[in-house]
């Protein structure tokens, strides 16, 4: 399944995405994965652990070193992982280049070559290439076009069937979190105020802050927007 996290900023979505890949180390609480309680795991101990559980950054552009070919910048997780056959490494990337929508021939060029989207497809390979369990999309497409948002979101959706991946897929963007989400959490200040089926929290919000949420929300029907507006009006006359 796919669980989104929605939150304004600084809401703690990024912490706690973080805090899961023990990027950070929590101050509180536990991370749990398939049952084993990692929050404090060395980092020896936690590198088998690196294999199911990877992540996809926000920005397409400081996620990939620009001195690094994206031959060398996928393979890099294999070779890690102690793979020493230097065929197979490149064969399995440009497998994994074609599977993302990219040319194998990609293989030895350098990411200036690319444009945001084709560098997130670059990112979503790298992230796939130990074939793990669980990715943790962090804003994957906040930083594209519209129209290059959708491209990459139904690739994460066709590369979620294919290989049988778990998300988490966390986002500022409401219709983005309704259209990928099985299940959405909504932080506030660091804790979840709220977390229920997509279709339940987007269309019976239980708690005042997920209200507010989705009031704020741009739509582009206009009734729904002269409604919201209404709503937005009666919402500041009522705290007056």
């Amino acid at each position: 399944e796919t669980l989104g996290i929605v939150g304004e900023s600084g809401s703690g979505k990024s912490t706690l995405s973080r805090m899961v890949m023990r990027l950070l180390e929590p101050t509180r609480g536990r991370v749990v994965f398939e049952g084993q309680d990692i929050t404090h795991m060395s980092e020896r101990a936690l590198r088998p652990l690196r294999r199911d559980v990877q992540m996809v950054f926000q920005n397409p552009y400081s996620s990939l070193n620009p001195r690094v070919t994206v031959g060398d910048a996928i393979g890099t997780a294999l070779r890690v992982q102690g793979e020493r056959d230097t065929k197979k490494i490149k064969r399995e990337v440009q497998e994994l280049l074609d599977r993302v929508g990219l040319q194998p021939n990609h293989y030895n060029r350098f990411p200036h070559a690319f444009s945001g989207g084709q560098r997130q497809r670059i990112a979503i390979a790298r992230a796939l290439i130990l074939k793990p369990k669980l990715i943790i999309c962090d804003e994957p497409v906040s930083a594209l076009d519209v129209s290059t948002q959708d491209q990459v979101l139904r690739l994460l959706s066709e590369l979620q069937d294919d290989f049988g991946l778990t998300y988490i897929f966390v986002a500022h963007d409401l219709a983005v979190v309704r259209q990928v989400s099985d299940r959405v959490a909504v932080m506030r200040k660091g804790e979840i105020v709220e977390l229920g089926d997509s279709d339940s929290i987007y269309e019976n919000p239980q708690s005042d802050y997920t209200r507010q949420l989705l009031n704020a929300a741009p739509v582009l029907d206009p009734d729904q927007a002269r409604e919201l507006r209404a709503e937005r009006v009666r919402e500041r006359a009522d705290g007056a």
